[in-house]
């Protein structure tokens, strides 16, 4: 096991992680790993992602190419809106 030293936390931080801490109700060591796990993407069993899956979800490949015959008309150019 790696054993890590960080220095000159600035105190808005140290704050932060202490409320954190107490949020979690676990240790500061504790709470420290779950947050670089989380902001690393490195948290078992779990993917990184952005959130926006969750957000709008996924499509199947015949909802995608409905979308893009539906929105097909916003990609033509109008010439008479050009001149």
């Amino acid at each position: 096991m790696q054993h890590l030293t960080v220095r000159n936390i600035p105190p808005e931080l140290a704050s932060a992680l202490s409320n954190e801490k107490h949020r979690r109700q676990t240790s500061l060591n504790q709470t420290v790993i779950d947050l670089l796990r989380q902001s690393l993407g490195v948290v078992p069993g779990h993917q990184r992602s952005n959130g926006l899956g969750r957000l709008a979800g996924s499509w199947t490949q015949e909802e995608l190419e409905e979308f893009e015959a539906a929105t097909a008309p916003t990609r033509e150019i109008d010439e008479e809106l050009w001149r």
